[in-house]
Protein backbone atom coordinates (compact mmCIF):
# COMPACT_ATOMS: atom_id res chain seq x y z
CA UNK A 1 0.00 0.00 0.00
CA UNK A 2 1.01 3.13 -0.80
CA UNK A 3 2.80 5.47 2.19
CA UNK A 4 1.24 8.43 1.15
CA UNK A 5 -2.70 7.33 1.29
CA UNK A 6 -2.20 5.16 4.50
CA UNK A 7 -4.28 7.72 6.44
CA UNK A 8 -7.42 7.26 3.76
CA UNK A 9 -7.67 3.52 4.48
CA UNK A 10 -7.82 4.21 8.16
CA UNK A 11 -10.67 6.57 7.77
CA UNK A 12 -12.47 3.93 6.03
CA UNK A 13 -11.52 1.66 8.26
CA UNK A 14 -13.22 3.99 10.96
CA UNK A 15 -16.47 4.23 9.83
CA UNK A 16 -17.19 0.69 10.08
CA UNK A 17 -19.58 -0.89 10.57
CA UNK A 18 -20.49 -0.36 6.77
CA UNK A 19 -24.50 -0.41 7.32
CA UNK A 20 -26.55 1.19 8.19
CA UNK A 21 -25.69 4.92 7.97
CA UNK A 22 -27.22 7.84 9.52
CA UNK A 23 -28.10 9.34 5.77
CA UNK A 24 -29.43 5.98 4.38
CA UNK A 25 -32.14 5.74 6.95
CA UNK A 26 -34.74 6.39 4.20
CA UNK A 27 -33.55 3.41 2.04
CA UNK A 28 -36.64 2.78 -0.73
CA UNK A 29 -38.38 -0.03 0.06
CA UNK A 30 -36.61 -3.42 -1.78
CA UNK A 31 -38.93 -5.54 -3.64
CA UNK A 32 -39.94 -9.19 -2.22
CA UNK A 33 -36.95 -11.24 -1.73
CA UNK A 34 -36.27 -14.78 -3.39
CA UNK A 35 -35.05 -17.61 -1.45
CA UNK A 36 -31.57 -17.38 -3.58
CA UNK A 37 -31.16 -13.76 -2.58
CA UNK A 38 -31.59 -14.25 1.14
CA UNK A 39 -29.18 -17.10 1.02
CA UNK A 40 -26.67 -14.89 -1.00
CA UNK A 41 -26.99 -12.39 1.15
CA UNK A 42 -26.81 -13.89 4.33
CA UNK A 43 -23.79 -15.92 3.23
CA UNK A 44 -22.08 -12.15 1.49
CA UNK A 45 -22.52 -10.65 5.22
CA UNK A 46 -21.20 -13.57 6.70
CA UNK A 47 -18.09 -13.66 4.57
CA UNK A 48 -17.60 -10.01 4.73
CA UNK A 49 -17.59 -10.16 9.02
CA UNK A 50 -15.20 -13.13 8.77
CA UNK A 51 -12.46 -10.92 6.85
CA UNK A 52 -13.12 -13.08 3.51
CA UNK A 53 -13.69 -10.39 1.14
CA UNK A 54 -12.51 -11.65 -2.25
CA UNK A 55 -15.38 -13.99 -1.25
CA UNK A 56 -17.68 -11.57 -0.26
CA UNK A 57 -17.17 -9.61 -3.07
CA UNK A 58 -18.11 -12.13 -5.20
CA UNK A 59 -21.15 -13.18 -3.19
CA UNK A 60 -22.52 -9.45 -2.87
CA UNK A 61 -21.81 -9.37 -6.99
CA UNK A 62 -24.44 -12.52 -7.59
CA UNK A 63 -27.18 -11.11 -4.81
CA UNK A 64 -27.12 -7.93 -7.04
CA UNK A 65 -27.49 -9.55 -10.06
CA UNK A 66 -30.82 -10.85 -8.71
CA UNK A 67 -31.55 -7.50 -6.95
CA UNK A 68 -29.94 -4.37 -8.06
CA UNK A 69 -31.92 -2.13 -5.71
CA UNK A 70 -30.22 -3.70 -2.69
CA UNK A 71 -28.47 -0.69 -1.18
CA UNK A 72 -26.85 -2.25 1.21
CA UNK A 73 -25.28 -4.57 -0.44
CA UNK A 74 -23.94 -2.01 -2.75
CA UNK A 75 -22.53 0.37 0.02
CA UNK A 76 -21.03 -3.17 1.41
CA UNK A 77 -19.76 -4.06 -2.36
CA UNK A 78 -18.56 -0.76 -3.10
CA UNK A 79 -16.53 -0.43 0.04
CA UNK A 80 -15.02 -3.96 -0.24
CA UNK A 81 -14.12 -2.72 -3.65
CA UNK A 82 -12.33 0.17 -2.26
CA UNK A 83 -10.44 -1.74 0.19
CA UNK A 84 -9.13 -3.98 -2.38
CA UNK A 85 -7.77 -1.33 -4.47
CA UNK A 86 -10.74 -1.70 -7.25
CA UNK A 87 -11.17 1.92 -7.42
CA UNK A 88 -12.61 1.62 -10.91
CA UNK A 89 -15.24 -0.99 -9.88
CA UNK A 90 -15.56 0.82 -6.13
CA UNK A 91 -16.44 4.05 -8.03
CA UNK A 92 -18.83 2.61 -10.99
CA UNK A 93 -21.07 0.70 -8.13
CA UNK A 94 -20.88 3.61 -6.16
CA UNK A 95 -22.30 5.88 -8.79
CA UNK A 96 -24.87 3.72 -8.79
CA UNK A 97 -25.63 4.21 -4.88
CA UNK A 98 -25.66 8.18 -4.95
CA UNK A 99 -28.14 7.99 -7.66
CA UNK A 100 -30.24 6.09 -4.86
CA UNK A 101 -28.86 7.44 -2.22
CA UNK A 102 -28.35 11.39 -3.10
CA UNK A 103 -28.29 12.45 0.96
CA UNK A 104 -25.67 10.03 1.73
CA UNK A 105 -22.61 11.95 2.06
CA UNK A 106 -20.42 8.70 3.57
CA UNK A 107 -21.53 7.82 -0.39
CA UNK A 108 -20.19 11.01 -1.86
CA UNK A 109 -17.39 10.70 0.30
CA UNK A 110 -16.30 7.41 -0.91
CA UNK A 111 -17.13 7.86 -4.28
CA UNK A 112 -14.94 11.32 -3.89
CA UNK A 113 -11.71 9.15 -2.58
CA UNK A 114 -12.28 6.38 -5.56
CA UNK A 115 -12.10 8.94 -8.11
CA UNK A 116 -8.95 11.07 -6.44
CA UNK A 117 -7.27 7.14 -7.20
CA UNK A 118 -8.55 6.84 -10.78
CA UNK A 119 -7.22 10.78 -10.96
CA UNK A 120 -10.53 12.13 -11.73
CA UNK A 121 -9.81 14.56 -9.57
CA UNK A 122 -12.13 17.74 -10.62
CA UNK A 123 -15.02 15.20 -10.32
CA UNK A 124 -13.69 13.84 -6.82
CA UNK A 125 -13.69 17.83 -5.76
CA UNK A 126 -17.39 18.23 -6.63
CA UNK A 127 -17.97 15.14 -4.53
CA UNK A 128 -15.80 16.26 -1.88
CA UNK A 129 -17.84 19.06 -1.53
CA UNK A 130 -21.06 16.99 -1.28
CA UNK A 131 -20.17 15.44 1.15
CA UNK A 132 -19.04 17.87 3.64
CA UNK A 133 -22.11 19.65 2.72
CA UNK A 134 -24.06 16.62 3.97
CA UNK A 135 -22.25 15.36 6.39
CA UNK A 136 -20.08 11.93 6.75
CA UNK A 137 -22.73 10.42 9.70
CA UNK A 138 -20.34 11.52 12.69
CA UNK A 139 -17.09 9.60 11.03
CA UNK A 140 -13.89 11.76 12.18
CA UNK A 141 -12.06 9.50 9.97
CA UNK A 142 -13.79 9.59 6.61
CA UNK A 143 -13.88 13.50 7.29
CA UNK A 144 -10.53 13.86 7.74
CA UNK A 145 -9.62 12.41 4.28
CA UNK A 146 -12.31 14.12 2.78
CA UNK A 147 -10.89 17.94 3.69
CA UNK A 148 -7.47 16.64 3.34
CA UNK A 149 -8.50 15.47 -0.57
CA UNK A 150 -10.33 17.93 -0.98
CA UNK A 151 -8.09 20.60 0.68
CA UNK A 152 -5.05 18.65 -1.72
CA UNK A 153 -7.05 18.88 -4.80
CA UNK A 154 -8.24 22.53 -4.02
CA UNK A 155 -4.37 23.37 -4.75
CA UNK A 156 -3.92 21.03 -7.93
CA UNK A 157 -6.65 23.60 -9.48
CA UNK A 158 -4.60 26.73 -7.92
CA UNK A 159 -7.49 27.60 -5.20
CA UNK A 160 -4.84 28.12 -2.77
CA UNK A 161 -6.55 30.42 -0.11
CA UNK A 162 -9.73 28.27 -0.20
CA UNK A 163 -6.78 24.90 0.48
CA UNK A 164 -5.42 26.98 3.09
CA UNK A 165 -8.41 27.96 4.98
CA UNK A 166 -9.18 24.31 4.99
CA UNK A 167 -6.11 22.49 6.29
CA UNK A 168 -6.04 25.51 9.16
CA UNK A 169 -9.46 24.54 10.17
CA UNK A 170 -8.12 21.08 10.29
CA UNK A 171 -5.20 22.31 12.54
CA UNK A 172 -7.37 24.44 14.66
CA UNK A 173 -9.57 21.27 15.27
CA UNK A 174 -7.04 19.60 16.72
CA UNK A 175 -5.74 16.66 13.54
CA UNK A 176 -2.16 15.77 13.92
CA UNK A 177 0.05 19.32 12.21
CA UNK A 178 2.51 16.83 10.79
CA UNK A 179 -0.10 15.26 9.05
CA UNK A 180 -0.92 18.34 7.06
CA UNK A 181 2.60 20.16 6.64
CA UNK A 182 2.90 19.05 3.50
CA UNK A 183 0.14 20.13 1.83
CA UNK A 184 -0.30 23.53 3.73
CA UNK A 185 3.41 23.56 2.47
CA UNK A 186 2.04 23.25 -1.25
CA UNK A 187 -0.77 25.76 -0.59
CA UNK A 188 1.17 28.41 0.86
CA UNK A 189 3.74 28.61 -1.77
CA UNK A 190 1.10 28.08 -4.35
CA UNK A 191 2.88 25.27 -5.98
CA UNK A 192 -0.01 23.48 -7.89
CA UNK A 193 0.56 20.19 -7.02
CA UNK A 194 -0.83 16.87 -4.98
CA UNK A 195 1.70 16.36 -1.90
CA UNK A 196 2.84 13.06 -3.76
CA UNK A 197 3.58 14.75 -6.80
CA UNK A 198 6.44 17.12 -5.16
CA UNK A 199 9.85 16.88 -6.18
CA UNK A 200 12.40 15.30 -4.70
CA UNK A 201 14.69 18.38 -4.22
CA UNK A 202 11.60 20.43 -3.39
CA UNK A 203 10.22 18.67 -0.38
CA UNK A 204 12.31 19.94 2.09
CA UNK A 205 11.37 23.48 0.64
CA UNK A 206 8.07 22.74 1.18
CA UNK A 207 8.30 21.61 4.48
CA UNK A 208 9.93 24.50 5.92
CA UNK A 209 6.55 26.39 4.03
CA UNK A 210 4.25 24.28 5.67
CA UNK A 211 5.72 24.04 9.43
CA UNK A 212 6.30 27.96 9.09
CA UNK A 213 2.72 28.71 8.02
CA UNK A 214 1.53 26.31 11.04
CA UNK A 215 3.83 27.79 13.39
CA UNK A 216 2.48 31.65 12.89
CA UNK A 217 -1.17 30.03 12.65
CA UNK A 218 -0.06 28.33 16.41
CA UNK A 219 1.29 32.49 17.39
CA UNK A 220 4.55 30.89 17.24
CA UNK A 221 5.97 33.89 15.49
CA UNK A 222 9.98 33.50 16.44
CA UNK A 223 9.47 29.88 15.09
CA UNK A 224 7.38 30.61 12.22
CA UNK A 225 10.36 33.65 11.34
CA UNK A 226 13.19 30.73 11.65
CA UNK A 227 11.71 28.19 9.67
CA UNK A 228 10.55 31.43 6.80
CA UNK A 229 14.22 32.49 7.07
CA UNK A 230 15.91 28.98 6.95
CA UNK A 231 13.57 28.90 3.63
CA UNK A 232 15.04 31.76 1.89
CA UNK A 233 18.16 31.23 2.29
CA UNK A 234 18.73 27.34 0.81
CA UNK A 235 15.68 27.97 -1.55
CA UNK A 236 16.98 31.59 -2.42
CA UNK A 237 15.76 31.25 -6.28
CA UNK A 238 12.89 29.72 -5.97
CA UNK A 239 9.24 31.56 -6.94
CA UNK A 240 7.02 31.67 -3.68
CA UNK A 241 9.30 32.02 -0.93
CA UNK A 242 10.06 35.31 -0.96
CA UNK A 243 6.45 36.38 -0.91
CA UNK A 244 5.67 33.94 2.02
CA UNK A 245 8.78 35.27 3.91
CA UNK A 246 7.26 38.85 2.86
CA UNK A 247 3.60 38.01 3.45
CA UNK A 248 4.85 37.41 7.30
CA UNK A 249 6.99 40.51 7.75
CA UNK A 250 4.61 42.61 6.51
CA UNK A 251 2.93 42.26 9.52
CA UNK A 252 6.03 42.93 12.01
CA UNK A 253 8.54 44.18 10.37
CA UNK A 254 6.95 46.33 6.88
CA UNK A 255 10.45 47.80 5.75
CA UNK A 256 11.65 44.03 5.38
CA UNK A 257 8.64 42.64 4.40
CA UNK A 258 8.41 45.14 1.13
CA UNK A 259 12.03 44.10 0.60
CA UNK A 260 10.75 40.65 0.31
CA UNK A 261 8.12 41.16 -1.74
CA UNK A 262 10.36 43.23 -4.33
CA UNK A 263 12.58 40.86 -4.13
CA UNK A 264 9.75 38.08 -5.37
CA UNK A 265 8.97 40.05 -8.03
CA UNK A 266 12.41 39.96 -9.45
CA UNK A 267 12.34 36.16 -9.52
CA UNK A 268 8.18 36.11 -10.40
CA UNK A 269 7.80 39.17 -12.31
CA UNK A 270 4.07 37.88 -12.86
CA UNK A 271 3.40 36.52 -9.62
CA UNK A 272 0.17 38.43 -8.24
CA UNK A 273 -0.12 38.16 -4.69
CA UNK A 274 2.88 39.86 -4.18
CA UNK A 275 2.09 42.53 -6.39
CA UNK A 276 -1.04 42.69 -4.51
CA UNK A 277 0.26 42.36 -1.31
CA UNK A 278 2.94 45.56 -2.32
CA UNK A 279 0.39 48.09 -3.46
CA UNK A 280 -1.87 47.42 -0.31
CA UNK A 281 1.33 48.26 1.82
CA UNK A 282 2.20 51.34 -0.28
CA UNK A 283 -1.41 52.19 -0.52
CA UNK A 284 -1.33 51.53 3.62
CA UNK A 285 1.84 53.85 3.76
CA UNK A 286 1.01 57.00 1.90
CA UNK A 287 2.61 55.97 -1.34
CA UNK A 288 -0.19 56.17 -3.29
CA UNK A 289 0.78 56.65 -6.87
CA UNK A 290 2.95 53.75 -6.34
CA UNK A 291 0.38 51.68 -4.76
CA UNK A 292 -2.44 52.69 -7.85
CA UNK A 293 0.21 51.61 -10.38
CA UNK A 294 1.28 48.21 -8.91
CA UNK A 295 -2.78 47.49 -8.30
CA UNK A 296 -3.36 48.94 -11.50
CA UNK A 297 -0.73 46.59 -13.26
CA UNK A 298 -2.38 43.44 -11.04
CA UNK A 299 -5.37 43.81 -12.79
CA UNK A 300 -4.60 43.78 -16.72
CA UNK A 301 -2.28 40.57 -15.87
CA UNK A 302 -5.78 38.87 -14.36
CA UNK A 303 -8.89 41.07 -14.49
CA UNK A 304 -10.77 37.67 -13.12
CA UNK A 305 -8.67 37.82 -10.00
CA UNK A 306 -11.05 39.27 -7.48
CA UNK A 307 -7.67 40.37 -5.08
CA UNK A 308 -6.85 42.15 -7.92
CA UNK A 309 -10.20 44.59 -8.64
CA UNK A 310 -10.38 44.87 -4.61
CA UNK A 311 -6.68 46.01 -4.40
CA UNK A 312 -7.65 48.71 -7.29
CA UNK A 313 -10.14 49.74 -5.44
CA UNK A 314 -9.05 50.69 -2.70
CA UNK A 315 -6.39 52.49 -3.93
CA UNK A 316 -8.60 54.64 -6.32
CA UNK A 317 -10.73 55.14 -2.97
CA UNK A 318 -7.29 56.17 -1.47
CA UNK A 319 -6.66 58.07 -3.69
CA UNK A 320 -10.26 59.99 -3.87
CA UNK A 321 -12.07 58.52 -6.38
CA UNK A 322 -14.76 57.04 -4.82
CA UNK A 323 -17.05 55.75 -7.35
CA UNK A 324 -14.27 54.24 -9.62
CA UNK A 325 -12.95 52.44 -5.90
CA UNK A 326 -16.28 51.16 -5.45
CA UNK A 327 -17.08 49.85 -9.16
CA UNK A 328 -13.63 48.19 -8.50
CA UNK A 329 -15.26 46.59 -4.97
CA UNK A 330 -18.03 45.17 -6.73
CA UNK A 331 -16.06 43.72 -9.31
CA UNK A 332 -14.19 41.78 -6.98
CA UNK A 333 -17.65 41.39 -4.51
CA UNK A 334 -18.99 39.57 -8.00
CA UNK A 335 -16.29 37.19 -8.59
CA UNK A 336 -15.79 36.08 -4.83
CA UNK A 337 -19.17 36.62 -3.23
CA UNK A 338 -18.19 34.61 -0.15
CA UNK A 339 -15.15 36.62 0.78
CA UNK A 340 -15.60 38.56 3.92
CA UNK A 341 -12.73 41.06 3.28
CA UNK A 342 -14.21 41.84 0.00
CA UNK A 343 -17.62 42.31 1.71
CA UNK A 344 -16.46 44.40 4.47
CA UNK A 345 -14.69 46.80 2.19
CA UNK A 346 -17.98 47.62 0.03
CA UNK A 347 -20.06 48.00 3.63
CA UNK A 348 -17.47 50.91 4.46
CA UNK A 349 -17.08 52.59 1.13
CA UNK A 350 -20.49 52.76 0.55
CA UNK A 351 -20.85 53.92 4.08
CA UNK A 352 -18.59 56.83 3.39
CA UNK A 353 -20.35 57.34 0.28
CA UNK A 354 -23.72 57.79 1.94
CA UNK A 355 -25.14 54.60 -0.02
CA UNK A 356 -26.78 53.24 3.77
CA UNK A 357 -29.09 50.83 1.95
CA UNK A 358 -26.06 49.32 -0.42
CA UNK A 359 -23.94 49.22 2.93
CA UNK A 360 -26.79 47.65 4.83
CA UNK A 361 -27.04 44.53 2.11
CA UNK A 362 -22.86 44.32 2.41
CA UNK A 363 -23.23 44.38 6.64
CA UNK A 364 -25.64 41.61 6.55
CA UNK A 365 -23.92 39.75 4.20
CA UNK A 366 -20.14 39.55 6.51
CA UNK A 367 -22.72 38.47 9.34
CA UNK A 368 -24.00 35.47 7.33
CA UNK A 369 -20.84 35.00 5.71
CA UNK A 370 -18.73 35.12 9.19
CA UNK A 371 -21.59 32.18 11.11
CA UNK A 372 -19.31 29.86 12.20
CA UNK A 373 -19.43 26.38 10.16
CA UNK A 374 -19.01 22.96 11.15
CA UNK A 375 -15.36 21.43 11.83
CA UNK A 376 -13.65 19.03 10.07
Amino acid sequence: MRPHFTFLFLALAACSPLWPLPALAQARTAPPQTAGFQRLSRAAERARQANRDDEAIRLYQRALEMQPDWDEGLWNLSSLLYEKEKYSEARDRLRSFVADQPKAGMGWALLGLSEFQTREYARALDHFRQAMTLGMGGSRGMARSVFYYAAALLTRFEMYDQSQSLLFDMARAGQAESFLVQALGLAVLRMPLLPQEVPPDRREMVRLAGEGALALNDQHQDEAKKLFRQMTTTYPNEPGVHFLFGAFLMNVRPEEGIREMQRELEISPFHLPARVRLADEYVREGKLDLGLSLAEEAVKLDPNDASTHMSYGGALIAKGDSSGGIRELEMARDQAPETVRIRWALFRAYSAAGRSEDANREKAAVEKLSQPSGQP
